[in-house]
């Protein structure tokens, strides 16, 4: 196993073990306790959710936090639910995804060069984490993109994905002239050798709206994919 997959896997079992912020602990056990109807005969993940994808990845994408019943159900980031949809579908038709779905672990949807995390772990009531539960939640993604040494693009799905990206880097020390905003489809230089790009979030509130539509994202997909020199 190469040595950023097991980094990574080492890191997977310390995030779903993590149980710091107890108002996310008891909503994410009682909505894997009490279920939507749909999905009563299966087991729900329950836990923290780390990232997943390609350890060489290239293009590092950070969404907000876990679905209650996409990726709290099962177990893997955007998995489960139409947000995932959305963001599958369009790394397949950039040919970054083997297939335009994920519906659980075992439907054998591989990533080429792409890695998928969070800024949260946890699914958070009214899809809103506090500040303070977000700030808790801040090393697991430095760890992720610590072991993550082939990336060059990091695309924030949304401000706060954006923020944790921008204080991630802050972190280890790289400045920026400005303070960088966030923008769809801003970019921002992250050192010598990374650029952070945004995008709104895949959410079904933007995207059933027609603020962000397949079109606007997939361009914001093929300039990830120039600026990681993908061939």
């Amino acid at each position: 196993m190469p040595a950023a997959e097991k980094r990574l896997e080492v890191i997977r079992h310390r995030i779903e073990a993590c149980k710091a912020c107890p108002r996310l602990v008891r909503y994410r056990e009682r909505v894997a306790r009490d279920k939507r109807l749909a999905y009563r005969g299966e087991t729900y993940h329950g836990r923290p959710v780390a990232g997943f994808g390609d350890p060489a990845a290239r293009i590092v994408i950070v969404g907000l936090a876990p679905g209650a019943h996409g990726a709290n159900r099962t177990g893997r980031v955007f998995t489960g639910d139409r947000s995932g949809d959305f963001l599958f579908g369009a790394l397949h038709r950039a040919r970054l995804a083997s297939q335009p779905t994920s519906t659980s672990l075992a439907d054998g949807l591989q990533l080429r060069g792409v890695f998928i995390t969070l800024a949260a772990r946890c699914a958070p009531p009214d899809n809103k984490p506090s500040r303070i539960e977000l700030v808790r939640c801040t090393h697991w993604l430095d760890d992720e993109l610590a072991a993550l040494e082939s990336a060059r693009i990091y695309l924030a799905l949304g401000s706060i994905a954006f923020d944790a990206v921008v204080k991630n880097a802050a972190r280890i020390g790289i400045r920026f002239e400005r303070a960088p905003r966030f923008a769809h489809a801003a970019e921002v230089s992250v050192g010598q050798s990374r650029t952070l790009l945004a995008s709104y979030h895949v959410s079904q509130q933007n995207t059933q709206t027609g603020r962000l539509t397949p079109s606007m994202f997939d361009t914001v997909i093929a300039r990830a994919k120039t600026l990681a020199d993908f061939a």
